[in-house]
């Protein structure tokens, strides 16, 4: 059964979760960052196949190694390789290898497994950490459940998402924001690959780069810095461009989000929370890119 069970396991190691499915390495290297989150925690991971899921995988082989409680893994019907909806349970080592032997796991059956169903929320209500590759078609509805229920959670998303409206808010509120990598590679039900270049991960799980202070090093200028014709705000075409000695409103790149400190900055909103004329900002006349809008958190003074 041992043999059966780590074959099961190392099978599992192609990761798959929608129609792209999430690599256990990009899961190693993010999931790095927060070991401290985890203790005695029980872990929820609900849009997945468990017998396939790189998710479980890391999870059940890291059990005792984060001192988790309990593991909870769901499959909704209709996803890969035809199964019926089921949930798997894993609550650790029990034979001393330190090891998950497939005969170490419990699986139930439940109705359909969609992470909205009466089944799924009562699972969803039992755990402390929901940590997964949500649909992401369904991403929206998806982080409302989970800050709804007030839960803490580490989850992939398209890096476009930070334009929602209805996500944007959670993270002016500091309710949600970026982790610390981008996986890059995902895999296909084929067994190819596909690369991704806007993809990251979304999380409300305090990390060390959170709070890493953005070395700033330019300074203000009229020439430099233009204000909007149609907004009382200057722009700044890059991050690292941000001057370090304005006190006003700033519209940089929504790529700032993946620099924010909240100690260092304060988010202001964007296009559409402060109702910007025409829905962006201009600068003589041109159509800027998506901007958030930001100030320094220690007001200064700035070069005229």
């Amino acid at each position: 059964m041992r043999e059966q069970g780590n074959k099961w396991m190392n099978a599992a190691k192609g990761a798959r979760n929608d129609e792209f499915y999430t690599q256990l390495a990009d899961i190693e290297k993010e999931l790095s960052h927060y070991k401290r989150h985890f203790k005695g925690k029980v872990v929820f991971v609900n849009c997945d196949d468990p017998y396939e899921s790189a998710f479980v995988v890391y999870f059940s082989m890291n059990f005792e190694h984060l001192g988790l409680k309990a593991l909870i893994a769901t499959h909704y019907k209709g996803g890969r390789g035809g199964k019926p909806p089921h949930i798997l349970w894993y609550k650790g080592d029990k034979n001393g290898n330190r090891m998950p032997d497939i005969d170490e796991f419990i699986e139930t059956m439940i109705g359909n497994g969609d992470f909205r169903s009466e089944e799924c929320i009562e699972l969803l209500k039992m755990a402390d950490i929901v940590v997964t590759n949500p649909p992401f078609s369904l991403f929206r509805e998806y982080v409302a459940q989970l800050i709804q229920y007030k839960k803490k959670f580490l989850i992939i998303g398209n890096l476009n998402a930070i334009t929602y409206k209805d996500i944007f808010k959670h993270i002016k509120q500091n309710k949600l924001w970026l982790g610390c990598s981008y996986p890059k590679t995902f895999l296909k039900p084929d067994g190819s690959t596909q690369a991704f270049g806007n993809v990251c991960w979304f999380t409300n799980l305090h990390h060390r780069k959170r709070n890493e202070e953005l070395i700033l090093w330019k300074a203000y200028t009229k020439k430099d810095y233009p204000t909007y014709d149609n907004y009382d705000a200057i722009n700044v075409d890059k991050v690292s461009d941000i001057p370090k000695d304005y006190a006003g409103t700033m519209g940089v790149p929504i790529t700032f989000l993946d620099k924010y400190n909240p100690e260092q900055f304060e988010i202001l909103g964007n296009e559409y929370d402060l109702h910007i004329e025409k829905g962006r900002g201009y600068v003589d006349g041109k159509r800027m890119y998506s901007r958030v809008f930001i100030k320094h958190r220690k007001v200064v003074k700035h070069a005229n």
